[in-house]
């Protein structure tokens, strides 16, 4: 049943990469909401392991990343810092989802948010080498806090209702 939980939220984590809004130099997908939900219902260990099969999926060349891109080219594009950000801020939702630092409104918004942001670091720092800082700043960063707050108020209310159906650690 756990290895389901892993295979599910890898899976989930591909669909999610298929809803996205086409921006430049990276689209805006609800990967990070799989993400955040992935570290609340699998925990860390879990988490991290659905985020690295998702990734495997991808380097083999399965069509699971944005715009059904797969393949090693696609892993070394301008996603790459974001997909890295994903195994990490997986780890540290779960991290704390373990800890019950979820459960209030406040402090599990501003976690998922963190997460968010851990994300979005990651993905500016890869942008920045090809591009400098301030195109990447304004490409891969700004236009992503907004939607990073509401995918991240999502990611609590989700989980806040699967905790009360159900405890799946």
């Amino acid at each position: 049943m756990k290895a389901l939980g892993v295979v599910l939220f890898a899976v989930l984590t591909a669909l999610a990469a298929q809803i996205s809004l086409p921006m430049v130099p990276v689209p805006m997908t609800l990967q990070s909401l799989a993400v955040g939900l992935a570290g609340g219902v699998l925990g860390a260990r879990r988490g991290v392991a659905a985020m690295l099969l998702y990734l495997a999926a991808a380097a083999v060349g399965l069509p699971v990343l944005s715009d059904g891109r797969g393949g090693l080219a696609a892993l070394v594009g301008p996603t790459a810092g974001y997909l890295v950000g994903f195994v990490l801020a997986v780890g540290a939702v779960g991290m704390a989802a373990r800890r019950g630092w979820l459960t209030r409104p406040v402090t599990g918004i501003t976690i998922l948010s963190a997460a968010h942001l851990l994300i979005l670091g990651f993905g500016v720092t890869w942008l920045a080498q090809g591009m400098g800082w301030t195109d990447a700043l304004a490409g891969g960063f700004t236009p992503f806090l907004a939607g990073a707050v509401l995918k991240s108020a999502a990611a609590w209310l989700i989980l806040a209702g699967l905790t009360r159906v159900s405890y799946w650690r």
